[in-house]
């Protein structure tokens, strides 16, 4: 090789390696929590971020005039609550798994006789296999100015057959909040007050009834940021909260796992809570309409509560993109850095 050739070829491995020591220095720089924050207040759907790891929050922020005292509509995510307190009467005995539909509406199956129907389970309902036709999406509105929820739901055709692929459906959920407060004999957020809010120190804020009275099991439950992230750290910690057990650590495992997958996006199913991985990490999480969060990540001892604006929210579901950027890019490598 000619010395002039040589010359180049050694400034070229050089540079390289340069390049590559500098790209992995950068992509290894600690992440601050200003800068995470500053991120956030970046994308405009945003209202409040909170992170906390080994059960400390290592720190919180709210965006354009958002308060941490005010309980928001958490929307969608009321579905894991709805699955939680669900699991706490399946615990004391109240319900089973395999009751099903006949079990809780016998005067609905009187007047219309399906055996199908009738057959499906409380488990099936806890992972969106009812197969009953959606009443979210395009059917919410008809559903939720209707008399009578429950039996609206109880109405539609099937979809897919009863423990098959995910119907995810507001209506079915619903039915879970009917069934808890008919087994109870209670409401469902006195026995919810009863159970698990007080115990953690939980006040929640205006939560939706149907005509009927019934509280609205999936949706339009209002949450303060910092009691979503009491949940997911109790979640975290197998259904314990400053010792006190909340629900059984074999619920919370059962919840966790994966039973369908969504048709829409890259998301699998457990009882009411989903999961998918972010930057090798298996995530397991709360989703509301608009960019409601609370997200557990087991193997790094985390919960990451993320929260958002409804105004400009819309079924196209855009939102969605920033927040797990912002959770893959910047927090994760936050909390890694930050020693057990």
């Amino acid at each position: 090789m000619k010395p002039e050739v040589r010359l180049k070829f050694l400034l070229f491995i050089f540079l390289i390696t340069s390049f590559t020591t500098v790209k992995a220095q950068i992509m290894n720089a600690e992440v601050s929590l200003d800068e995470i924050f500053e991120e956030a207040e970046s994308i405009s759907t945003l209202r409040s971020v909170l992170i906390q790891k080994n059960d400390k929050l290592l720190g919180e922020d709210y965006f354009r005039n958002a308060s941490a005292d005010y309980p928001y509509n958490i929307k969608s995510a009321s579905k894991s609550i709805i699955s939680l307190i669900t699991g706490i009467a399946v615990d004391q005995g109240e319900i089973s798994l395999n009751e099903t539909l006949g079990d809780y509406f016998p005067e609905y199956f009187q007047a219309n006789p399906n055996p199908q129907k009738e057959a499906i389970t409380i488990r099936q309902l806890l992972s969106m296999q009812a197969g009953l036709e959606t009443t979210s999406f395009q059917n919410y509105g008809r559903w939720a100015i209707s008399d009578n929820w429950a039996e609206f739901q109880l109405d539609q055709p099937f979809e897919e057959e009863p423990g098959g692929k995910m119907v995810y459906s507001t209506g079915t959920s619903h039915l879970l909040s009917v069934i808890i407060t008919k087994a109870t004999g209670v409401s469902t957020r006195d026995f919810a007050n009863q159970h698990l809010f007080d115990p953690m120190n939980i006040r929640i804020g205006g939560w939706d009834r149907d005509p009927q009275g019934f509280y609205m099991g999936g949706n339009n439950l209002a949450m303060t940021p910092r009691d979503l992230l009491k949940i997911g750290q109790m979640m975290l910690n197998g259904g314990t909260y400053e010792g006190k057990n909340i629900v059984s650590e074999e619920w919370v495992t059962a919840s966790f796992q994966t039973y369908t997958r969504s048709n829409f996006n890259p998301y699998d199913y457990g009882y009411m809570w989903w999961n998918r991985p972010v930057a090798g990490y298996d995530i397991y999480f709360a989703w509301g309409f608009g960019g409601q969060y609370i997200f557990m990540i087991p193997d790094l001892n985390s919960v990451v509560v993320i929260t958002s604006f409804l105004n400009n929210a819309n079924q196209r579901r855009t939102y969605k993109e920033p927040v797990f950027d912002l959770l893959e890019e910047q927090i994760i490598p936050f909390l890694e850095e930050k020693n057990p």
